[in-house]
């Protein structure tokens, strides 16, 4: 008999995992806890799980964007609108009749394996439901993670995931801000709330610096011009781009940033057009690391001080399982090894999409995962032993973030090209190999 499969979430990754395992025939059941699909690009989302901003528009461009099996709408813009995200989404929904499959407003409270295999799922509604897969899609940018500053500070604070923009959920007009944090949010934020018909005085706290790189070059969206191939060392190309990066972005420092700590590639660099502008016309000035708070006044590491009346912390989410015990499972300072990003050794009814940070983008990435998702479901792809899952664990690690300065940031790292190649030319033949071996999968081509 065909197991049965449960996905936790309708964003991006849920998404995906169910239009794929769909294709292969395994039927399923997607619990969401919104009314809505598209999870973190469901602005203002009513579960308070989406970190999207009334300004967001997406940092990667359209061309990186598309779900193989559904073209994004070629009228959209490079970037696009949060809004136009939502509306592929729903598009691609709509398609392949994915909603169907949704039960909404019915999360899933707690989950718990049983013994010998398969999942217990109590849900929302009451109800006590049994499968035998699990999908875990419930996304990474949603539980905020808050820097702990020596003192207390007795001005307003809020993280970024509840900033909606200068009015919602502070008045920030007229005010002195300081943002802490380098990422794309930061930035956005920062120069959005730096803009002189505010009226605000904002400072930007950056503890290890950033490399930032355009949005454009030569006209065209930089991103369609790097494309990391399989078949040169990736340390290589990462050189080959640190040597070109002054030339198309200078360095930070020269409009104001602290002198980055690491070399590009070795943090996620920013990707901004604006920043520099802002930096470099006074609008916006930066700062070092904080030190330490007394009342509103913050002091930095430079032994330089300043009042303010508002902090915003762009400074990350934690990963966060809230459906499973912690004794079971959870990933401390966000390290969560799993095999090709989404299998933990020891499950075999167990696998995650969409835990990473995927360059150039999650789109394709969580697709690409979702093919290898209904393999394993449909029996036609077979994990490897537990020893050499964990060696391909540690050697992944090392190639996709062992370069990269130690961060509950910068855990999940992974380039999609690498990846994709990886998983279409190695790991799903080779998967279909292992469950013919052992009997689970036809013999015969393909």
């Amino acid at each position: 008999m065909a197991p049965t499969a449960a996905i936790i979430g309708a964003g991006i990754s849920g998404l995906t995992a169910g239009k794929m395992l769909g294709d292969y025939g395994v039927g399923y059941s997607c619990f969401e806890s919104s009314d809505r699909i598209g999870g973190n690009w469901a602005f203002g989302n009513p579960n308070g799980r989406s970190s999207a901003y009334r300004s967001l528009h997406i940092d990667t461009s359209k061309h990186q964007l598309s779900f193989r099996d559904f073209p994004i709408p070629a009228e959209f813009p490079d970037f696009p609108h949060h809004t136009q995200i939502k509306q592929y989404l729903d598009g691609y929904a709509a398609a392949f009749g994915l909603t169907d499959r949704i039960e909404f407003g019915n999360e899933v409270l707690h989950a718990r394996r049983v013994p010998g295999g398969g999942w217990e799922l109590d849900t929302q509604r009451g109800q006590r439901r049994h499968f035998d897969l699990l999908v875990v899609a419930n996304g990474h940018h949603w539980d905020p993670r808050f820097p702990q500053f020596d003192g207390e500070f007795t001005g307003e604070r809020i993280h970024s995931h509840a900033y909606v923009d200068p009015h919602d959920p502070l008045e920030l007009t007229g005010k002195s801000i300081l943002v802490v944090g380098i990422g794309n949010s930061a930035a956005d934020i920062a120069v959005e709330l730096s803009s002189k018909t505010l009226r605000n005085e904002v400072t930007l706290s950056t503890r290890s610096g950033a490399w930032v790189v355009p949005k454009y070059i030569a006209g065209a969206p930089a991103d369609k011009y790097f494309r990391a191939t399989p078949h040169l060392p990736l340390s290589w190309q990462r050189k080959l781009v640190q040597l070109l990066q002054p030339l198309a972005a200078g360095r930070p420092q020269d409009y104001g940033l602290p002198t980055p700590n690491h070399k590009l590639f070795e943090a996620h660099p920013t990707q901004s057009v604006e920043l520099p502008v802002r930096l470099g016309s006074g609008d916006l000035v930066a700062n070092g690391d904080v030190a330490r708070v007394d009342g509103r006044t913050v002091h930095f590491q430079d032994g330089s001080s300043g009042q303010f009346d508002v902090i915003v912390c762009a400074t990350g989410y934690n990963i966060t399982f809230p459906f499973f015990d912690e004794e079971f499972l959870s990933a401390p300072d966000n390290h969560f090894p799993l095999y090709k990003r989404m299998f933990k050794p020891g499950f075999d009814d167990l696998a995650f999409a969409g835990f990473a940070q995927a360059v150039p983008t999650l789109f394709p990435f969580v697709e690409c995962q979702a093919r290898l998702l209904a393999a394993w479901a449909a029996e036609l792809y077979r994990l490897p032993p537990i020893a050499e899952m964990q060696r391909v664990i540690t050697a992944d690690e090392r190639r996709f973030i062992g370069h990269m300065v130690p961060s509950a940031r910068h855990t999940q790292q992974v380039d999609y090209f690498i990846y994709e190649h990886d998983l279409r030319t190695r790991e799903l033949p080779e998967g279909l190999r292992r469950a013919r071996a052992a009997g689970i999968a036809p013999s015969g081509g393909g």
